[in-house]
């Protein structure tokens, strides 16, 4: 069976966006040939579950090719109807249903690149494998925080921590069943 993992980013007080959606706050662990494991980690996906807020994002910010590079199914769930475009798919439908049926199918493991209301949905319906959480030596204070409050109690194992020269420390956890 596949397996859905999030791999994340959080202020230390556990924000992954400040107000009005602005992620400037993640520039300050940028450098230059790092890319905290993200490589190695998207070398094992083939499947993409995203918001449409985080989709348009990135669109605008980095360019379509940054998800559909036409090696992998992407799935942004939005509220608005839309055509596929190529590897693309606009998801109206329930999320949990989504994730169940694509967790069964053969194939890679299965990403969740966010947001807040993606990640909270799997939370409630404990279809969260891995996290993968790097946390930005910075507190915000205010923004999307990235656990919501009244989702269900979830155990889970610690499997490696690593630190960088930039600050910046990268949790990753396995849900405990």
């Amino acid at each position: 069976m596949r397996k859905l993992s999030l791999f994340i980013a959080t202020s230390l007080d556990g924000y992954i966006a400040k107000p009005n959606d602005d992620l400037s706050f993640l520039k300050i662990v940028e450098k230059e040939k790092e890319d905290y494991g993200y490589s190695a980690f998207i070398a094992n996906i083939d499947t993409i579950i995203l918001g449409r807020k985080t989709y348009d994002y990135v669109l605008e910010k980095i360019g379509p090719s940054y998800y559909d590079n036409g090696q992998r199914d992407i799935f942004v769930i939005t509220r608005t109807e839309k055509p596929k475009t190529g590897r693309t798919i606009f998801y109206t439908g329930e999320l949990a249903k989504l994730v169940k049926q694509l967790k069964s199918e053969n194939g890679k493991d299965i990403y969740c690149d966010g947001g807040a209301e993606i990640v909270n949905e799997l939370l409630r319906h404990d279809l969260i494998d891995e996290f993968i959480i790097s946390i930005i030596p910075i507190l915000v204070g205010n923004g999307t925080r990235l656990f919501k409050d009244n989702r269900p109690e979830q155990l889970l194992e610690l499997l490696n921590t690593k630190t960088f020269d930039t600050g910046l420390t990268q949790l990753h956890y396995r849900r405990k069943k």
